[in-house]
């Protein structure tokens, strides 16, 4: 039986309600420090016994008058974050998971220390809480149901409508989350590519997006060739889905969204080790994150127009597979020489890229999870960033930083265009032993029109985690959604290079 996640409903008010079975109150080490009254039922020697610091995400629960209050650490003041304030929330909720009912000031305790101001406190808060609490499986017994859950959530503090507008824009975010960690967390053989693109189709509908979905005649007409390559070796049929997302009156610039839907990775011939395919059912990370990203739009609306690009196929080992060797012909026809088919994902994006630059967007950003190099390079929790246009780039580094969802820019460095030369088409899908994460980056480049900012994220690291840690759950983490969010609700037309 598979755990279907009902994330907790939430409401403002501007004291707990008595109903409440925990109270939880945000404090910063200058505030238990100073010696300055702590809320009702909290004491600071107690406290202190219990080794309570009120360092960042720690809880201390204690029972007083028959309920529960929790002592919530929310760091040091002077550096109160955003993204510490849902890391607090996050290690709230799993103190708390198993009871129905949650009253708590973290916001704007936050607030009143001259951290993040209410109304977008709540949002982390929202989003630390609900993603916390997250669980996938097909576990016998059902997991954390019913009875067993935090169901309500009760945000004290100002009950202003931008607070209450606040709250839908998180919920909104966090099922679009949560919607892409379900995707990536399906097993490969249930979630083939036509069950991902039908799931998307419906959710698309659903919500008043526009959708295409283009089958194997469609993809076959439309002459994606790199998609088609990768698909060979498979009995699934492959999908291509476009979405688009119009606001209503005159659109403020256009940005494309491209993702990366490998339903399952096995390598090809080129096949992957036993362990290197353990998790491979999360190789359609961006495409999850983007299908993510558009589900929350309705509820967002932002003023761009935004379009989305989701090939989706498995790589598989099927007695026609594309065999090393084999040069491949993409949507804007240049050609690939074809020596690792394990080199997959490039060959899949470059069809989406062409057919996103034919569209002339003002940008363009790709998400995938690309290379084990950018994994070595920025481990499991940052993104590798490359691209071009600075002006673009930067706003993709400033929607990181507010969303939390962390990326580090590295080079494309023109010299190193020659590692992907080939002596029989335009470039081979593989460069030398170094450097994988920037030559998969170069050949990305050769797909986006010349004059279109863009920009190319490796999320192979956050894409899935193998433990709890903070609003992180085990398995697929919807790295991304939030992140394209930010960037879309803020979105201006770059200018410069």
């Amino acid at each position: 039986m598979t755990v279907t996640f009902t994330p907790p409903q939430f409401s403002t008010a501007r004291r707990a309600p008595a109903r409440a079975e925990v109270v939880a109150h945000g404090i910063t080490i200058d505030r238990l420090a100073v010696g300055d009254a702590l809320p009702s039922g909290l004491d600071r020697s107690d406290l202190g016994r219990l080794g309570f610091e009120a360092k960042g995400g720690q809880v201390q629960i204690v029972p007083v008058d028959g309920r529960l209050v929790a002592a919530v650490g929310l760091g040091d003041a002077e550096g109160l974050s955003l993204d510490g304030l849902r890391r607090a929330a996050a290690s709230l909720g799993r103190a708390v998971r198993t009871h129905r009912s949650l009253a708590t000031d973290l916001a704007s305790a936050a607030a009143d220390a001259d951290g993040p101001i209410q109304a977008e406190g709540v949002g982390a808060v929202v989003e630390g809480l609900t993603l916390a609490l997250y669980r996938f499986g097909y576990q016998s017994s059902g997991g954390a149901r019913g009875g067993d859950r935090l169901a309500r959530v009760t945000l004290v503090g100002s009950a202003a409508v931008g607070v209450r507008t606040a709250v839908a824009r998180a919920e909104a975010v966090a099922a679009g989350v949560v919607l892409a960690r379900d995707l990536v967390n399906e097993p490969g053989g249930s979630l083939t590519p036509p069950k991902f693109a039908n799931r998307v189709r419906r959710m698309a509908r659903d919500r008043g997006l526009t959708v295409k979905v283009m089958d194997e005649t469609a993809i076959r007409r439309a002459r994606l060739g790199g998609l088609l390559g990768v698909n060979r070796g498979s009995t699934q049929p492959a999908r291509f889905v476009e979405l688009t997302w119009t606001p209503k009156g005159r659109p403020k610039g256009t940005l494309a969204l491209v993702g990366k839907g490998l339903t399952f990775d096995a390598g090809g011939l080129s096949i992957k080790s036993g362990q290197g395919m353990m998790d491979m059912k999360m190789d359609m990370g961006g495409a999850a994150a983007v299908a993510g990203a558009f589900a929350a739009l309705p509820a967002l609306a932002p003023s761009c127009r935004v379009r989305g690009y989701l090939p989706m196929t498995d790589n598989m080992l099927g007695g026609d597979a594309t065999r090393p060797g084999d040069v491949l012909t993409i949507r804007n026809g240049k050609t690939i020489e074809v020596l690792n088919t394990d080199a997959e994902g490039r060959l899949v994006l470059a069809d989406a890229l062409s057919l996103a630059t034919e569209a002339k967007p003002d940008a363009i950003v790709d998400l995938a999870t690309l290379t084990g190099a950018c994994m070595v390079a920025l481990g499991p929790k940052i993104a590798g960033l490359m691209g071009r246009n600075d002006d673009f780039l930067g706003q993709v580094e400033a929607a990181s930083d507010r969303s939390g969802e962390r990326v580090w820019r590295l080079p494309l460095p023109a010299e190193y265009r020659k590692m992907v030369d080939s002596s029989v088409a335009d470039m081979k899908n593989i460069g030398g032993p170094y450097a994988g994460a920037l030559t998969a980056g170069i050949i990305l480049a050769e797909f986006v029109g010349d004059d279109i900012p863009w920009a190319h994220l490796d999320i192979a690291g956050p894409a899935f985690a193998d433990g709890d840690d903070a609003e992180l759950t085990r398995g697929g983490t919807g790295f991304g959604v939030r992140l394209l969010l930010d960037l879309i609700a803020g979105f201006r037309v770059p200018q410069g290079d």
